[in-house]
């Protein structure tokens, strides 16, 4: 019997981090409205925002269409460096921990995720605390603005302003948020599209695909948004007078609590499952047919699936 060929490590990579960029292009509005509204009301803000729609309509009347765009290269970079990680480095393991092709059961495979998650996100929070500045720039008045051009300006002007290791503010939430996304996400991913395919509605097809990425995208906003708005927060936070807005995460969250809340730790929902839901989807859907086309046309592997 030959020996089964399989997609090369770097390959997996590549393909991780493609299927995050091209998602990227699509929900970038969303993620700079789910970032405004979680900082809404916080420091020098000109507006506050009641609902994702005023926030919306906001944007477009005061900075214009293209200002839904602000922090894109942030973005994409965040994709290219993070996703491109936790996706390979899940992808790996997933293969690793399948014996004789039996994929692992939900706890190993969350497991498998929080584990991408944490090494992704080490290795992407340069990029996500710029993109985090570059779209909440615009609700600031001009004078507190920091004006960053693109995200290679922004990485060089934090270096150089804030000193280098001022990249990885908000490193702890941030693999936080990253184990919680990528244990619910990858797993209940994998998990509902192995249910869905044991059924005799679903073949391992583009609806299955989109089906288990709804399901898994609903599970991960609920699960992620109480660490993501403290990630948000301590990443957009100006030190005054050598004093920081906050302490850290835990003081984020009882302060949002204290003062906003304890359902404000939701606050942003809706564009946060509308950004995170089309953008599993889209990614999970790319990295599958990537992998399909892959194993098809280069490994001649024509009863593989896309292999999540």
């Amino acid at each position: 019997m030959s020996e089964k060929k399989e997609i090369p490590k770097a390959v997996k990579f590549l393909f991780g981090g493609s299927a995050g960029m091209g998602a990227t292009l699509f929900v970038q509005p969303l993620d700079l409205i789910k970032n405004r509204m979680q900082l809404s009301g916080v420091g020098g803000e000109l507006r506050a925002h009641k609902t994702s729609f005023h926030a919306f309509t906001s944007i477009l009347r005061n900075e214009g269409i293209l200002a839904l765009y602000a922090g894109l290269s942030a973005g994409l970079l965040r994709q290219a460096t993070y996703t491109t990680t936790r996706l390979g480095v899940y992808t790996i393991l997933f293969e690793k921990f399948s014996p004789e092709g039996k994929p692992p059961n939900f706890l190993t495979k969350a497991a498998i995720g929080m584990a991408a998650g944490a090494i992704g996100s080490f290795v992407g929070t340069p990029a996500d605390l710029s993109l985090i500045r570059m779209t909440a720039d615009g609700r600031l008045p001009v004078e507190d603005r920091r004006g960053y051009k693109n995200v290679f300006n922004a990485l060089f002007r934090i270096s150089k302003e804030e000193g280098v290791l001022t990249l990885w503010r908000g490193c702890g939430p941030t693999i936080g948020r990253a184990m919680v996304v990528n244990a619910v996400q990858l797993a209940t991913y994998s998990q509902a599209k192995q249910i869905l395919l044991s059924t005799r509605y679903f073949k391992d097809d583009l609806f299955c695909h989109f089906v288990g990425s709804m399901i898994s995208g609903l599970a991960t906003t609920i699960a992620s948004m109480p660490v993501d708005i403290a990630k948000t927060r301590i990443q957009s936070m100006k030190v005054i007078d050598g004093k920081p807005e906050y302490s850290g995460a835990f003081n984020v969250l009882s302060t949002v609590i204290r003062k906003e809340g304890f359902f404000s730790l939701w606050k942003g929902f809706t564009p946060y499952y509308a950004r995170l839901g089309p953008h599993t989807v889209i990614t999970f859907i790319f990295l599958e047919q990537m992998n399909k086309l892959y194993k098809k046309y280069v490994l001649k592997d024509e009863s593989s699936s896309g292999g999540l």
